[in-house]
């Protein structure tokens, strides 16, 4: 913008434009601090809303206005009291709009003019104005020509001596030849006088009157700027009195030295010296910050980089070198301390007591890298946290999620302004030991952009076979990561680089069960949140009855995070009872939960009421969040041969549906089926909940159930839910996330599952005997298998339901394609 009011500048200059005609009438611009004078341009920020409003009306109606300066820059809502009487007429050349809806401008004042009377005060001041006439000069013509002559050769001394005005300025000002026109130019670009003044110079109408007075005003500012310039010449002189007592002070320093006389930075670097002896530092490190400490002895206080080589040397001796915190692994003490923190999670407590019983063999084995995958709210920070009490060592938590700069993870290089050691280096000294647990939490929510990957900085922290000799960027020496323990924790694996996930042992930590969302509310939720809300176990009883109604009523998560909160919730409501006084001790029963927490947020739906009619089919599927129960609906109508495919699913979900619709055609005579039905039919495969996407392949059996049931017009059993992947040969193979998707059907009341065969070792190592109890698991591996267990007889008489106490592996008899595993 400055370029281009330099531009317009030299064109008003050059060549001189015929003014327009002034209207009688104007909106009138009010300004702060600013006079704008006739012949010059300048440019404005407009914020007031009356005054954008009047801008955007004055560009559509020929771009005139009136600018008036403030008497009072403070004043919000301006008057004609409010403004000097005499301001200018003036064009509009350009206007940009800015994003918080200001405007700027570059506008030029074309002549003086004088406001009269006020016509209007909404949406803006506009008002009737008289352009004013300026005096002549032809009776004045020597005294003028040499009031010109005084005031360019001031100009021209001032420009010179003030480092804010523009050389070019002594060019323009030559260039002009008018006197009035001088004197405005002039008294628009002296930027040090203030508003007043300018307007003073302004309202003098008769030429040689503000000549004078320009020229007075320039004979005061060239004083003030030669004052200036002799002060500048005093301190330039006494900085060199300083450095002359720089070097005198230098050489007492010298002589004070020879004297055995010390000082405060002797003391400070003798200080130093000692730490970095007792810190215990390895070779190199130590050779570094000795070499830093020569450096910093020879600095002066005063320099730059003295901070920079202190903060350096300050955390090489506050890390934890040497210093250890000693642990007694005492095994029944460490089961017992994860036991009472946490019901449970028995994988990662055995792999946690199998790491310590090789610890206590070989006390030299170098720590595993473990990462806990899990839902939310399944205890994984949590059980980080007990493993570090269980072991007696320090505990330190790095949160991963949202880093995107790698140097969070190895730190900034010293050649920074405000430079720091990584989070792992920062870590260590806030433990103040080289043993702690050290958490990384959310690892898989790590991002990456154009200031590197912090992932790839991750593969030598996490690697037992680097991190011992593991380099920061500011430090710039080794330090020994071998003995840390470091755990991780992500809710899902996919978004982990491979590279990553290879460094660390993966346990999976599945949902809870009923029972054990119950024990665990028992055991710690209720216990918490009742003495966090002010009261006692004695005022406040929860029965198990109505525990049972918030976990089914009120959460539907693989966790127990909103658990805790709904029990929150419900002591918030007895907190409030006493404190009205009420202090009758109060009993929760389901009732009286349904009281406190309003309508139950899950319904449990009927499955065989969504079921009763052909085409529906009930799925088992994995969120990162836990299981969940998922309805394939299958359509049969009249058309042309085609299969529409809708609920938001994904490419892969999209082919198992395909896929299951090929091995139905081919398989279409064995199910009674037209072969040529699909010619004069359509299929319409629908799942519900449209808003949330879905995909992967292990829906393909309950589609093709689903179509099957649509097709031979037989119902799929409303007890029993299913998952697998499938091909066209009709093979039925393994997929994930078992336990999650069987606690999902157990959840909802379906105690009757259909799982790949290939998943056997799934079922007996991640169901527990508690989440097998009144459980019938069938595993399968044709689509064949799948049907003859999911569909309804031909006939309107439906065998009755059977109950199991016990969880069955069942299969088909020996004759069949594979034999019978019962667990």
């Amino acid at each position: 913008m400055s370029d281009q009011i330099e531009d317009l500048k030299t064109e008003d200059i050059s060549s001189v434009e015929r003014t327009p005609p002034i209207p009688s009438e104007l909106p009138i611009l009010p300004l702060r601090d600013t006079v704008l004078f006739p012949n010059s341009f300048m440019p404005l920020a407009v914020a007031r809303e009356s005054s954008v409003r009047l801008i955007d009306d004055a560009i559509g109606n020929g771009k005139l206005i009136a600018v008036f300066t403030q008497h009072d820059a403070a004043v919000e809502e301006p008057h004609q009291a409010d403004l000097y009487a005499v301001g200018t007429a003036t064009h509009i050349h350009k206007m940009f709009k800015l994003p918080d809806g200001s405007l700027r401008l570059i506008v030029q004042g074309l002549a003086r003019v004088q406001m009269r009377q006020v016509l209007s005060t909404h949406p803006y001041l506009r008002a009737r104005v008289d352009a004013v006439a300026e005096g002549t000069v032809e009776a004045d013509r020597l005294e003028i020509d040499a009031l010109a002559r005084n005031i360019r050769t001031n100009f021209q001394q001032v420009v010179s001596l003030s480092p804010l005005l523009s050389d070019d300025l002594q060019t323009l000002a030559m260039n002009i030849a008018e006197p009035g026109r001088l004197a405005d130019f002039i008294a628009s670009n002296l930027t040090t006088i203030s508003a007043a003044v300018k307007q003073e110079v302004l309202e003098t109408l008769d030429i040689r009157g503000r000549m004078d007075k320009l020229n007075r005003i320039l004979i005061k500012e060239l004083e003030v700027l030669e004052l200036g310039s002799k002060i500048q010449s005093q301190v330039q002189s006494e900085v060199g009195k300083n450095q002359r007592e720089y070097f005198l002070r230098e050489q007492i320093k010298a002589i004070q030295k020879e004297l055995g006389e010390g000082d405060d930075q002797t003391k400070e670097v003798e200080d130093l010296a000692e730490k970095i002896e007792a810190a215990g530092m390895p070779e190199p490190a130590k050779k570094e910050a000795l070499r830093e400490l020569d450096r910093l002895s020879k600095m002066p206080p005063a320099a730059a980089e003295y901070t920079v080589s202190r903060t350096y040397l300050d955390w090489l001796v506050g890390l934890p070198w040497v210093k250890r915190t000693n642990e007694v692994i005492d095994l029944p003490h460490t089961k017992q301390v994860l036991d009472a923190d946490h019901s449970g999670l028995e994988k990662a407590k055995d792999r946690i007591l199998e790491y310590l019983a090789v610890r206590k063999l070989n006390p030299d084995v170098k720590g595993p890298i473990l990462c806990f995958v899990g839902p939310p709210g399944v205890g994984k920070t949590s059980l980080a946290r007990s493993i570090a009490e269980a072991l007696g060592r320090k505990f330190v938590r790095v949160s991963l999620g949202g880093m995107r700069d790698e140097a969070e993870i190895r730190g900034h290089r010293r050649t920074y302004i405000g430079a720091l050691p990584g989070q792992i280096i920062q870590g260590l000294r806030r433990a103040e030991s080289k043993n702690p647990v050290f958490i990384l939490d959310e690892i898989d929510k790590l991002g990456s952009d154009f200031r590197g990957d912090p992932s790839s900085a991750l593969l030598e922290v996490l690697d037992p076979e680097q991190n011992n000799t593991f380099r920061d960027h500011y430090l710039d020496v080794p330090f020994d990561l071998s003995e840390v323990l470091f755990i991780t924790t992500a809710n899902v694996l996919d978004p982990i680089p491979p590279p990553l996930r290879d460094r660390m042992e993966v346990l999976e930590i599945a949902g809870y069960t009923e029972e054990e969302k119950l024990k665990i509310a028992t055991e710690h939720l209720v216990d918490k949140q009742v003495k966090n809300h002010g009261l006692t176990l004695e005022q406040l009883i929860f029965t198990p009855a109505s525990l049972h109604q918030v976990i089914r009523g009120y959460t539907r998560e693989a966790g127990v995070r909103n658990l805790e909160r709904e029990i929150g919730a419900i002591c918030r409501k007895a907190a409030r009872r006493r404190a009205e006084g009420n202090e009758k001790a109060l009993k929760v029963t389901p009732d009286l939960v349904i009281d406190m927490l309003g309508a139950p947020k899950f319904l449990d739906e009927e499955m065989e009421e969504r079921t009763k009619d052909p085409g529906v089919a009930i799925g088992l599927a994995w969120t990162p969040a836990g299981g969940e129960v998922l309805f394939i609906e299958a359509s049969r109508m009249a058309g042309a041969g085609s299969l529409t495919l809708t609920g938001q699913l994904g490419d892969v979900m999209k082919e198992s549906a395909r896929a299951a619709l090929s091995w139905l055609r081919t398989h279409a005579r064995e199910y009674g089926i037209n072969p040529e039905f699909f010619k004069s039919a359509e299929l319409h495969v629908h799942v519900p909940s449209g808003a949330i996407p879905k995909d992967g392949p292990s829906a393909g059996v309950t589609m093709a159930a689903a179509m099957a049931s649509i097709l031979t017009r037989r119902s799929v059993r409303g007890d029993m839910a299913m998952t697998g992947e499938i091909t066209l040969s009709g093979r039925v193979l393994p997929v994930g996330g078992i336990k999650e998707k069987v606690l999902a059907a157990r959840r909802v009341g379906i105690n009757e599952v259909i799982l790949p065969k290939q998943n056997a070792k799934n079922v007996n190592e991640d169901l527990t005997p508690e989440l097998r109890q009144g459980l019938t698991v069938h595993l399968v591996s044709t689509i064949d298998e799948v049907l003859a267990l999911a569909l309804q007889p031909a006939s309107s008489d439906k065998p009755p339901i059977t109950k199991r106490k016990d969880a069955k592996l069942t299969g088909r008899v020996a004759s069949s394609r594979h034999g019978v595993a019962r667990a």
